[in-house]
């Protein structure tokens, strides 16, 4: 009897502890995982992100990369995993919750987390290296078809692989796929010579201004808001796009006053004129609107059209 009163006396006082050490969010850091090696577009994101938080705050926000898997899956399981308390917060392609649950052999599902706020659109295409003889991407396939040859390319996460592997069957041309650990690494393996193609995000549009590589083709369902003579795959013919959202994320069951906390910052993040302008001009992410409601609404219905996807291709 006396073990059985002190167990419900310890639980008693760990959940009064518990509660007011969330009663204080944040208290000590806040740590926030992203999917890319350090410098790549979403990467800086996160950074200015936390930047932003660190000032709301007044508490140190630490930004820890954790590239690899798809999108962000690497990233993901990692989250899926850390305490509920919301000292572990994430960001990255929404693909690595709506798309590589459905296609791939993940430790996580989409209700694992909590969906606080889409942060935009990251700008994505298809380029080359700016010496090879094509404009578009339908050029470098029918160029690839009538030379009876084959395309190298790298990608990023399983859904654009997807991509451009069904792009590269209906027109009935060998594609050679290459992995690759960010944006960085696969302008470097374009501009380098070692694939044809690759998929990248906004990084793109300094180098291609540059013409140090070739844009031919916005992977976005739209075309970019600079270089508009870009066409998009549906443009050029085939019924594909790669959505490139990102999100801020959590682990699920948060203590509510931490959702509250960490709300009321998204939502601050709207009237930061100076945030905004640097995601938008400097990293050209297209902004979305913010919050956990729109968030959560584009999450489950992607989710789903991406497992109705699945399910037809199993037909």
């Amino acid at each position: 009897m006396i073990k059985l009163l002190s167990g419900s006396i310890m639980c008693i006082f760990l959940l009064i502890t518990s509660l007011a050490h969330s009663a204080d969010y944040p208290d000590h850091p806040v740590n926030i995982l992203t999917m890319t090696k350090p410098g790549a577009q979403i990467d800086l994101l996160t950074r200015a992100l936390a930047e932003q938080l660190k000032k709301t705050w007044d508490q140190p926000v630490i930004v820890s990369n954790k590239p690899g898997g798809s999108h962000g899956s690497v990233m993901a399981s990692e989250l899926a995993n850390a305490p509920n308390d919301g000292y572990s917060l994430g960001v990255s392609a929404t693909g690595a919750f709506t798309y590589s649950p459905n296609f791939l052999h993940t430790t996580y599902k989409l209700d694992d987390f909590h969906y606080f706020t889409l942060l935009g659109l990251n700008q994505s295409g298809i380029i080359c290296a700016p010496d090879r003889p094509w404009k578009t991407l339908k050029d470098a396939f029918i160029w690839a078809k009538k030379a009876n040859k084959g395309l190298t390319y790298m990608f990023q996460g399983s859904d654009d692989r997807d991509v451009m592997r069904r792009i590269a069957q209906n027109e009935d041309v060998k594609l050679s796929l290459m992995p690759s650990t960010g944006g960085p690494s696969v302008i470097t393996a374009v501009m380098g010579g070692h694939a044809d193609l690759g998929h990248v995000g906004a990084i793109l549009f300094d180098y291609v201004t540059e013409g140090k590589i070739k844009c031919l083709a916005a992977s976005i369902p739209v075309r970019f808001t600079e270089l508009p003579d870009i066409t998009t795959l549906k443009e050029q013919g085939w019924n594909e796009s790669v959505e490139m959202y990102l999100v801020l994320v959590g682990p699920k069951n948060l203590p509510e006053n931490v959702v509250k906390r960490i709300d009321d910052a998204v939502q601050s993040l709207k009237e930061n004129q100076k945030y905004n302008t640097f995601v938008q001009e400097k990293l050209h992410i297209i902004l979305t609107d913010y919050g956990h409601e729109y968030a959560q609404k584009y999450m489950e219905e992607t989710s789903f059209r991406f497992a109705k996807e699945k399910e037809a291709s199993e037909k």
